[in-house]
This record gives structure tokens, C-alpha cells and sequence, in this order.
């Protein structure tokens, strides 16, 4: 493991960030096109964040897993470090969600896609854990009261070492939430245990947030009907 050079691997990796890029490209036009879930006058998906790794927090990371035992070369890098590419579909309330689930689905059903791995839910709210269940949709609760569904894809072919895209959806309450707990937890976690305990506290506040969301849009289409 001695003789891999994590900056090697960094640089291989940048060499090939125009291949990235054209998946990356394609999975973001698959919501932003797509008219099951674009529908005027209110879209289901309110906005898209994308991104490619930081080459900065790669080498971070090449180093914990190598650290950790793992080894990770440029033959199998796309395949071992499946977030080097991450989408992040926002939408405004948790009754939105089975609509973009399905169209997911469906996708992975035409062939353009494949699962890396099956759909994971994270949270900690039973609510939205009933409708996860409901879903068939495995979900789990972190420590730190995270909220967000995952879904890791990769081009349905037969390439060896596939790029990945971490697929994360969510509400715009539980991105706050997020964006508040990536700037103190990533690339390392705080131990600063006030901070932790505000960040639970936060969530559950999160949660009311979404949940009120959800109640005036019910409110409001029940009485279009």
C-alpha cells in the first residue's frame, strides 16, 4: 500500500473529470427536463445543486481509506469512491417525494441507469419513516439527526471501473439543515458537543418545518377539489 501515491491518483482523476462531467450533465438534465416533474405552475423539483469532489477533499479521503486499509488505485477509483460525483434535488414538502421516487424508478426500469447499491432514507422522524416503509425504501437513523434520501447510480454498461453519482433528495428545510451541518461536520466531524446537541435540536425543528409545509399544500388542494 506504501508505493500508492494518493496525489497520483488525484491527478488521475482531474485528467478524467470530462468524463464525469458528461454523466454528471446527463443526470442533472433528467430533472431538470424531465415534464413529470417540471409541471408549471408549481414544478416538483424547486432547484438542482451539483457538484464534482473537491480534488482537495479527495486527497483526504484517499488518505483515510488507505489509512483504513483500502486500496485504492486508479483501476478501481471511479468504482471505490462512488461520490465523486453528487446531485442534490431540492423540493419544497415531503408529499412531492413519491412522485420524483417513482420517476427514478422508472428510469432504472427503461435501462438508463443501474443501482450501485439499493435506496437508502435517513431519518428520524417516524412520519416520514411510515411513508419511507411504504415505499419499500430501506432508512436508517444517524446519530446526528441527518435527513435525506440517496440513491447511487451508475451508466447501465458493462465498464469495470463506473462512475458514480450519489443522487441526495430532499426538502429545502432538511437542505438548511444540511448545508449548516456540512460546514461544521465535513470534511471532519466537530467535537464540540454543544454544537451537536444544537444541530438535533435543529433537525426536529426542520421536521415541524416540513411537516407544516406538507399541511398548507394538503390544505390548499383540498379545497381545489
Amino acid at each position: 500500500m506504501s508505493d500508492i501515491n494518493s496525489k497520483d491518483i488525484v491527478s488521475f482523476y482531474l485528467e478524467n473529470q470530462f468524463r464525469l462531467e458528461q454523466f454528471q450533465a446527463s443526470v442533472e438534465k433528467f430533472f431538470t427536463a424531465h415534464p413529470n416533474l417540471n409541471k408549471k405552475p408549481l414544478p416538483i423539483i424547486h432547484s438542482i445543486k451539483t457538484r464534482l469532489k473537491d480534488p482537495d477533499h479527495l486527497l483526504d479521503k484517499l488518505e483515510r481509506k488507505k489509512n483504513a486499509g483500502r486500496v485504492i488505485t486508479k483501476d478501481n477509483l471511479f468504482r471505490e469512491i462512488t461520490d465523486l460525483i453528487g446531485i442534490r434535488v431540492l423540493h419544497l414538502y415531503h408529499d412531492q417525494f413519491p412522485l420524483i421516487h417513482s420517476e427514478i424508478l422508472n428510469y432504472i426500469d427503461q435501462g438508463d441507469w443501474l443501482f450501485v447499491e439499493p435506496p437508502k432514507a435517513f431519518t428520524w422522524d417516524p412520519e416520514s419513516k411510515k411513508m419511507y416503509d411504504g415505499l419499500g425504501i430501506d432508512n436508517e437513523v444517524r446519530e446526528t439527526y441527518y435527513t435525506s434520501v440517496h440513491y447511487l447510480i451508475k451508466p447501465n454498461n458493462s465498464n469495470p471501473n463506473p462512475i458514480c453519482c450519489e443522487i441526495q433528495v430532499r426538502t429545502l428545510f432538511e437542505e438548511i439543515w444540511g448545508e449548516i451541518d456540512h460546514s461544521i461536520n465535513y470534511p471532519h466531524p466537530t467535537d464540540d458537543i454543544s454544537c451537536r446537541e444544537q444541530l438535533r435540536v435543529l433537525s426536529k425543528l426542520v421536521s415541524t418545518g416540513t411537516r407544516l409545509a406538507d399541511s398548507i399544500f394538503r390544505t390548499l388542494n383540498d379545497r381545489k377539489k
